[in-house]
């Protein structure tokens, strides 16, 4: 290893979704790294995300909000954490709208406590953001890395606040800080209540699958492996201070997302049923992704080979996702979709 390769990993999130995916990648590919994995296991935050990496020696937990300045910096001092790599955030569109001062304590405050962390003790510190804090690109357009930001979600103005803290950090104090934009990612251990789970475990129940709109909006969607290999990119190849782009560089649109969802699980088209839509709702969002290109990376799928990829996992994995769409799930699928559907019993 050289003298520069992170030995000691603090992931916060490291339970989530993107998080949990990229601790089994990174331990695939580094199993002396030590792997922190810090988070206040919320609810989109399970245990269950890690499974059998339990066992694993280098692999540790600390329960903790990323909000605790006191607590991540015991954790980094005792772990001597030499990077971190911020996963944790509230994500999700519709629950911003319903409550957004989550989104601003979790997603800028939080990330402002790990910056002033890594600052005092000289960590190098990764934040994972999201194409949707450029909001809405007109046809034909693709947002590149120093176009202006234009968040239109509570959920994305969050995201966009973070990382504008990330490159105050950048200039001002000298720290390493790198950044990463994804596109919409999908695959294993993503919660049910983000797009593709959502569908696929509903045409697996037969139950009807809520479309906003006329379905036409258009979204990147790039599957987690890519998106994990695409972080390992940066962290061992980026520049400090750039931000990096990850995605495929294609988009489609969401009748066209459902259509690969019911044509891999066999479902008919019946159960689309067009809905209400959500405020503020981006009609299109395209990266160029020619900066990390350039660093060697490239998606190994398109997006409907992510989305079908990630259908099937679902298909095969109902132990992991039914005991969580028959938790709270019902009430958020309620309070969310109970005026769109005429039928919402789960």
């Amino acid at each position: 290893m050289s003298a520069d390769f992170p030995r000691s990993l603090l992931m916060t999130g490291g339970c989530g979704f993107i998080g949990s995916n990229f601790v089994r990648f990174w331990l695939s590919r580094f199993p002396l790294s030590t792997v922190v994995v810090y988070d206040l296991l919320t609810y989109a935050g399970r245990r269950e995300n890690l499974g059998e990496l339990w066992g694993h020696p280098q692999l540790h937990f600390v329960l903790g909000d990323i909000t605790d300045l006191e607590r991540v910096r015991q954790t980094c001092h005792e772990y001597a954490i030499d990077l971190i790599v911020n996963f944790a955030a509230e994500t999700h569109v519709d629950q911003s709208i319903a409550r957004p001062l989550v989104f601003t304590e979790t997603n800028v405050r939080g990330t402002h406590v790990l910056l002033e962390v890594a600052r005092e003790l000289g960590i190098r510190l990764h934040q994972v953001s999201t194409d949707e804090v450029y909001g809405h690109v007109p046809e034909p357009q693709q947002r590149s890395e120093d176009d202006a930001l234009w968040p239109r979600s509570p959920y994305a103005a969050s995201k966009a606040a973070a990382d504008q803290l990330a490159q105050a950090y950048f200039i001002t104090y000298g720290l390493a800080v790198t950044t990463t934009r994804g596109s919409n990612t999908v695959g294993p251990y993503q919660h049910p209540e983000k797009a593709v789970p959502l569908f696929s475990t509903n045409a697996l129940l037969g139950q009807q699958l809520p479309i906003y709109g006329d379905g036409l909006q258009q979204r990147d969607y790039v599957h987690v492996h890519d998106h994990c290999a695409g972080i390992e990119a940066v962290l061992l190849r980026g520049t400090a201070g750039e931000i990096y782009n990850v995605g495929t560089g294609q988009d489609i649109t969401n009748l066209e997302m459902v259509d690969v969802i019911l044509g891999t699980l066999g479902k008919d088209r019946c159960l689309i049923e067009h809905v209400t839509d959500r405020p503020g709702h981006d009609r299109r969002y395209s990266l160029n992704v020619s900066k990390l290109h350039a660093l060697g990376w490239a998606a190994q799928y398109t997006c409907q080979q992510a989305i079908a990829e990630t259908a099937r996992w679902y298909a095969g994995h109902a132990e992991w996702w039914q005991p969580i769409r028959n938790g709270t799930f019902r009430q958020y699928y309620q309070e969310h979709y109970g005026q769109r559907l005429p039928d919402t019993d789960l």
